[in-house]
Order: C-alpha cells, then sequence, then structure tokens
C-alpha cells in the first residue's frame, strides 16, 4: 500500500512542557487508524501538526513523499473533522456551506452523502448560534468529507452525536476506507475504535507506546475486546 503521510523525528515543546517527542511513523492508504492514549498525550498536537495548525519544533511531516514545511497545497486533499466546530454565530448553515465551496473552488463532484443523511439542507436557514452540539458536529463532518479528501482526519468524531448519526459516520468511514482513504480517527470510545479500526497508534506523554494492527494486538493479549487488551499492555 501506498504511502501518504510519514513523519520523521517530530518534536513539539509549548514553553517548557515537551509535547512530542521524537515521533516517526507513516500511515498509508486503505486504513483507519485509531490514535489513542489519554489525556495530555500528544494526540491533538500531532494532528495539528500534520494539519499545519501547529508547527513543529524539529522533524519532518511529508504528504505523498513531499515535505510539507512552507506550503500548504496538500491540505486541499484532507478533510478535517474538529472535535468542536468553531463557526461564525450569525452566519446561516446554507451560508456555510456555500462559503466553503467559493472558497475550494473543486472541479471535482462534492460528496453530500452526510449532507443528505443528517437531512442538513432542511436546516439551511438556521444560524450557528442556534444549533444544538450534535448538529455543529453532523456539519463538521458533512464538511469533512465533501470534498472528496484522500485522507481524513476526525477528532473525537462521535463526540455529541446521538447514536443514529454515531452509526451513520460509522459507515460513511468504512465506506471511504473501501475507497482506498487514509483515516485518522482520535477518540476515547474504545468500543468505536474497536469496531473500524485497522491500526492502533496509542500515545503516552508525546511518545509512541505502540503503533500495531488491530489484530495483531488482539493476538497478542489473547483478548477480542481492543478495552481489555490494552488494559493488558498498558497498566
Amino acid at each position: 500500500m501506498e504511502e501518504i503521510i510519514g513523519i520523521k523525528g517530530l518534536k513539539k515543546s509549548f514553553g517548557r512542557l515537551s509535547v512530542l517527542k521524537n515521533i516517526s511513523c507513516s500511515f498509508e492508504e486503505g486504513r483507519v487508524v485509531s490514535i489513542l492514549g489519554p489525556n495530555a498525550s500528544g494526540k491533538t498536537t500531532l494532528i495539528k501538526s500534520v494539519l499545519g495548525m501547529v508547527i513543529p519544533d524539529e522533524g519532518d511531516i511529508l504528504f505523498k513523499g513531499a515535505p510539507v514545511t512552507g506550503t500548504y497545497n496538500y491540505k486541499r486533499h484532507i478533510g478535517y473533522m474538529p472535535q468542536i466546530g468553531r463557526y461564525p454565530d450569525n452566519m446561516k448553515i446554507g451560508q456555510l456551506f456555500r462559503m466553503v465551496m467559493d472558497i475550494r473552488q473543486e472541479d471535482t463532484a462534492l460528496d453530500t452523502d452526510l449532507l443528505k443523511e443528517y437531512k442538513l439542507e432542511s436546516m439551511y436557514n438556521k444560524t450557528m448560534r442556534t444549533l444544538s452540539g450534535g448538529t455543529l458536529q453532523k456539519v463538521s463532518a458533512a464538511l469533512a468529507f465533501m470534498f472528496n479528501p484522500d485522507v481524513l482526519i476526525l477528532d473525537e468524531p462521535s463526540a455529541g452525536l446521538d447514536p443514529f448519526a454515531a452509526e451513520a459516520l460509522k459507515e460513511k468511514i468504512m465506506h471511504e476506507k473501501h475507497r482506498g482513504k487514509l483515516i485518522l480517527i482520535t477518540s476515547h470510545i474504545l468500543s468505536e475504535a474497536d469496531e473500524i479500526s485497522d491500526n492502533i497508534m496509542y500515545l503516552i506523554e508525546g511518545q509512541i507506546k505502540f503503533y500495531k494492527s488491530l489484530h495483531q494486538l488482539k493476538d497478542e493479549t489473547g483478548e477480542q475486546k481492543l478495552g481489555r487488551a490494552l488494559t493488558k499492555i498498558i497498566v
């Protein structure tokens, strides 16, 4: 499989706090990778470094073999769903989608699966400040998938979603994986990671504790549930 993202010797500190400590790994096409770990383990800093939202102190990030430093074109190939979407309070849902489409000016056909699944078009006249947290998550999910990116980075994607919306998102993730896309997910919901992941990366204090296939992890521990397998390795 083709490597989509390569990370070599990544380091990042905020003041005296070392958040990423010499991270090296790679992510391949057609895989769902769950990035797990306790709070303050470096998960968000890692994905924001890939997104260009955090500038590392040292190390290299490669996208399809090319360094991303000093460029932004690679971001057109990434869809990002933040844990908490922040949008202009007075903007309507329809205005937000039209604005993003105008900014992107993509020639490819739009992926409106989640837009329709979540019935967001019927809410186009609602302003962002009136939306519940779950509806905001639906908007963020629809935007992340809309431009058919090669890579999807989803930060706690199920947070705030009702069970039916979360199930629809999981089905969409699996569909896109089978189309050859790379999906990186941070999550605290181990049952969700167990259902959809091909690989598990576990971070502790800015370092990779392990990065293995889910099958290998279960085989080595003799456990069939991810939560129990992690307990055997970490505790």
